[in-house]
């Protein structure tokens, strides 16, 4: 299999049919991608007070229950690569848009009914089984969308501009990971704890419906992809070759999912658990962190349709190997001033999305046409399944049981370290 670039039909035809559906493509995936993460952050973003909500039993262990809470977390995940085989395959099947459909309006009805799920205290151990069945939909509709959206986005490209049409993925996660969190910080400010606690944590949850319908709305007005239309019945791929690429996708993509969710989403939880910071403190370095993630992020894609994926992605790799140890350092130092920290934690986002803006050109560059949906879909579920997915119960656990508040850097550090290696090795695609 090859994991050059397709060529594309050069006809002034060809090229304005894409140019006036590019970015109806661009922003239909986006928005709903958008969604997508908006409540993956919300989530994390409200770990500690869910674990309160669902998990923790009268005289209860408040630990336990993040744990239990990140569990869930982490269970959303692993039903990714079972939706990304589910759904991707019908992408290359029956095309990429009806699953981009069914796949948002499966995220956003799970959404909203999470806000409306009766807690421990009102239906007892039943709690945290319908939300744990919730977060499972979420993760097989999560493992729908990624390879879809990215394959819509790209397909839709202009020639030499996978890179920075492909980032628009990432930098959806970034906005919806903010949105989540000003959301988030939203609430702890407008509301008291008794408020936040008792009903407030409803609303972001609630709040999905009506950006999910927007979604829906513009995914219905959607065409399907020149590449899917032409060269649906070419042959496909032998599937050891599927798997093998799979495989090094997943490896290339590891540091930014386990790096992106350790600095991005369970940073506020580790704050508050580890470093004792307020709640309000803990969601405004997690905003700085995204912001720092979310500003390299399209620069970045763009920069890799110049000078090709792999250098851009392995410097993002690499510079998270040797900081992210200094980096946490800042944020536990108690003489560092709040300034410092902010940049610490903005610098952590930054990194990360130098990994993130190449990403999905690189690995929807990995497969054919014929299989796009389902490899990189795969690649990408099978990564954050085990690095983002674990994340939050990983370093909880482990600071739990060494009292080394480190941990999150070496998990950091360690995972991008695999991609260094998985980037340095074999072909990577790249579109001039």
């Amino acid at each position: 299999m090859s994991t050059g670039v397709e060529k594309e039909p050069t006809s002034p035809r060809r090229r304005t049919v894409s140019t006036t559906s590019s970015v109806r493509a661009l922003v239909a995936g986006s928005v709903g991608n958008f969604v997508e993460w908006y409540e993956f952050g919300v989530y994390g973003f409200l770990s500690t007070v869910i674990a309160a909500r669902f998990f923790t039993p009268e005289g209860g262990n408040a630990a336990e229950a993040l744990v239990r809470t990140y569990a869930a977390f982490a269970l959303a995940f692993f039903f990714r690569p079972v939706g990304a085989a589910l759904f991707g395959r019908l992408g290359d099947r029956i095309g990429r848009r009806p699953v981009l459909i069914l796949v948002i309006a499966l995220m956003t009805g799970a959404t909203t009914l999470i806000g409306a799920l009766p807690t421990y205290d009102t239906v007892g151990a039943a709690a945290p089984w319908l939300l744990t069945l919730l977060r499972a939909v979420q993760g097989l509709s999560a493992g729908g969308e990624f390879g879809g959206a990215v394959s819509v986005m790209t397909e839709f490209a202009p020639p030499g501009r996978r890179g920075l049409y492909g980032s628009w993925q990432s930098f959806t996660v970034a906005l919806g990971l903010l949105g989540g969190a000003g959301v988030a910080a939203l609430l702890g400010t407008l509301l008291t704890e008794d408020q936040l606690n008792g009903w407030g944590w409803r609303l972001p949850f609630l709040l999905t419906l009506p950006l999910g319908l927007v979604a829906l709305w513009l995914r219905l007005r959607l065409d399907e992809t020149p590449p899917f239309c032409r060269e649906r019945e070419l042959p496909s791929p032998p599937p050891s070759q599927v798997v093998r690429a799979v495989a090094l996708g997943a490896g290339r993509v590891m540091g930014w999912a386990a790096a992106g969710y350790t600095f991005l989403v369970v940073l506020p939880s580790y704050l508050q658990s580890t470093l004792h910071a307020g709640f309000r403190q803990a969601l405004t370095a997690t905003v700085l962190a995204n912001l720092g993630f979310a500003v390299t992020i399209v620069p970045a894609g763009a920069l890799s349709d110049r000078v090709g994926r792999r250098p851009v992605m392995l410097t993002g790799a690499v510079l998270a190997v040797v900081l992210a140890v200094p980096l946490l350092n800042l944020l536990q130092a108690p003489g560092v001033s709040p300034t410092v920290k902010g940049i610490a934690v903005g610098t952590a986002g930054a990194v990360v999305g130098l990994m993130a803006g190449p990403g999905p050109a690189m690995l929807s560059e990995m497969f054919p046409t014929g299989v796009r949906h389902t490899g990189l879909g795969l690649a990408y579920a099978l990564s954050n399944a085990v690095f983002s997915g674990c994340a939050g119960i990983v370093v909880t656990e482990a600071v739990e049981r060494t009292g080394n508040v480190d941990v999150p850097a070496y998990y950091a550090a360690a995972t991008c370290a695999v991609s260094v290696l998985a980037l340095a090795g074999g072909p990577v695609g790249k579109e001039r």
